[in-house]
């Protein structure tokens, strides 16, 4: 399959599931509205990696473009936390549209942009403070080398970004541990496969456009294309949790989800925090 049609596979597929999430208990977006102290553990994980590279104010009065923003309930969690000019960016356009509803429910002024993450410098005219991406994002990049040369780009000189995701070594596993059973390194092309559900509750059979294409990206790659862009790594970290019950074994943490007592020592989740030189 050519790299285009899998993009436009993968865009149907978000097409389908932001409606399936928009309604789903995991994301509650009634709930969400109903309480604006209220911040997404997604982004409260992030912000625990972050916090210690920001000024003291944190993230109060910073610019901040949030990539692969999804439906926005963590894209307007960075507003309420205090960011300013916010700006979600998304390949789904339906995504989007449940992006701007919420985001105005809220009363945020937030710019949404569809596009392609890899591709973000040129869909948006200005740079930021931060760049954030988080939790099932770039499984969804065919590479990452013009993905991270777009970071850089949209980074304000001094400027930081963090990415915290899934640990790649869970998709080797095929989410099921403790059997390797798919690549680890990155290059290996595109791992297509077929599924009517999603990562939230009850979801099997509710999403029309199955097809769904995700490429592979190992540690180094994803550290190699951010040096390579000419972004200073300033951590590297690889965290126990993560912020879906991708298997059975899990269970709940304050965080999210973690693997129990006695299990084998595995990471769930890695991030990574770079940062634009001044000069």
């Amino acid at each position: 399959m050519l790299e285009a049609e899998a993009i436009a596979a993968n865009r149907a597929n978000w097409d389908d599931r932001a409606d399936v999430h928009a309604r789903s208990q995991m994301y509650d977006v009634d709930a969400f509205l109903a309480d604006p102290d209220d911040i997404s553990s997604v982004v409260r994980n992030d912000l625990a990696v972050l916090a210690p590279h920001l000024p003291e104010s944190g993230i109060r009065g910073l610019s901040l473009l949030h990539l692969q923003c999804h439906i926005g309930t963590d894209t307007v969690s960075w507003a309420r936390l205090g960011a300013i000019e916010v700006h979600g960016l998304d390949l789904s356009p339906n995504s989007l549209r449940h992006a701007a509803r919420i985001a105005e429910a809220d009363g945020r002024d937030v710019t949404w942009v569809e596009g392609d993450a890899r591709f973000a410098s040129t869909l948006v005219d200005r740079r930021f403070d931060t760049v954030v991406t988080s939790a099932g994002t770039i499984v969804w990049l065919p590479e990452l080398t013009a993905w991270a040369r777009s970071i850089h780009d949209l980074l304000e000189p001094g400027g930081v970004f963090v990415i915290r995701d899934d640990h790649p070594i869970l998709g080797a596993m095929g989410f099921r541990p403790w059997e390797i059973d798919d690549d680890y390194l990155g290059g290996g092309g595109t791992r297509t496969y077929s599924d009517a559900g999603t990562y939230t509750e009850e979801s099997d059979g509710q999403i029309a456009h199955t097809a769904n294409h995700e490429w592979r990206h190992d540690l180094g790659e994803i550290v190699a294309a951010l040096l390579g862009a000419g972004l200073v790594v300033e951590a590297l970290t690889e965290l126990p949790y993560m912020d879906w019950p991708a298997f059975a074994e899990l269970v709940p943490c304050e965080q999210g989800w973690m693997l129990p007592d006695g299990a084998p020592r595995i990471p769930l989740n890695f991030a990574v925090v770079a940062r634009r030189p001044r000069i």
